[in-house]
């Protein structure tokens, strides 16, 4: 591994002033269980490394009426191992337990994964599909990009010079809410998603109908991506297979897989149909089961 220096950052605005300062040259080290790995293989130079984890913002999980606060060094144990975040925002707990494997969990932050920025990240189309928002720190001032906004190109994201993910912000999920995310991968565990797909839906209280959808892909474009179109014809429709069909017909057509070693363009397209179903359904699933117990 290359020689760095080491920075305990002591809070949100000294790191960001650290990495203004090295133009570049510094790295932030959150979970560290993608960016120990680089640094080891030399597949990323750094001059500086920033540790945040001690800066309790960052490592806060917090939640109330406003909704979930997610700091950018939590790791993934501490979202599923939350009573309360398992039962509101189950799609983000079916991403956050599947990423690596446990021991992977007990360091990995969503923040981390996020930042990233694989088009095949677990968290990124669970977060989508919750409206969840980016909170970003500069030497001075905060600025807020929701998720879906935030990867640009592969491993590229919309942070510029002295900018850091702080933490993730979640609105609470209104009545008769459900979310749920779903990959596909050769192996059993600790593997990279085929195709990853995360759906969330809002029933009205007859839960009957869907007055509310979001529809979000991975691994199948240079980004994770929400297809809004697909989330948009569920809008007003009964709860039916037809309608579930022709959101995931929706969201086969807005895939952009490519073919690779790990499956063909036409393989993960054909995935996308069938894991959109899926995961809605299952969404639906939750959201009745939110509504019943709220009548």
């Amino acid at each position: 591994m290359q020689s760095f220096r080491y920075i305990r950052a002591q809070n949100v605005e000294h790191a960001a002033t650290l990495l203004q300062q090295q133009d570049g040259r510094a790295r932030i080290l959150a979970g560290g269980t993608d960016l120990i790995v680089a640094l080891r293989e030399r597949r990323l130079e750094t001059d500086l490394v920033i540790d945040i984890k001690g800066i309790p913002e960052v490592d806060e999980l917090t939640q109330n009426a406003e909704g979930l606060r997610i700091g950018a060094a939590v790791p993934c144990y501490r979202i599923y191992g939350n009573d309360s975040v398992v039962q509101h925002y189950p799609g983000l707990v079916d991403a956050a337990s599947v990423i690596g494997g446990v021991q992977i969990q007990g360091r990995a932050s969503l923040g981390g994964n996020l930042c990233n920025a694989s088009p095949a990240a677990d968290s990124i189309p669970a977060l989508i599909v919750h409206h969840a928002i980016c909170d970003i720190a500069l030497p001075q001032t905060r600025r807020r990009v929701p998720v879906e906004e935030f990867c640009i190109a592969p491993g590229k994201t919309v942070l510029g010079r002295g900018e850091f993910l702080a933490s993730l912000h979640l609105p609470p999920p209104p009545p008769g809410f459900g979310a749920a995310y779903l990959r596909f991968i050769p192996r059993n565990e600790m593997d990279i998603a085929v195709v990853g797909v995360g759906a969330s839906v809002q029933l009205d209280e007859s839960r009957r109908r869907i007055i509310a959808a979001r529809i979000a892909l991975g691994a199948v474009a240079p980004t994770p991506i929400l297809v809004s179109a697909a989330g948009e014809a569920l809008v007003g429709a009964d709860v039916s297979e037809a309608a579930i069909a022709r959101a995931a017909q929706i969201a086969q057509a807005a895939a952009r897989p490519i073919s690779d070693m790990r499956g063909t363009a036409e393989f993960r397209r054909h995935l996308v149909g069938v894991l959109t179903q899926r995961a809605l359904n299952k969404a639906i699933e939750r959201a009745s089961r939110q509504t019943e117990q709220a009548a």
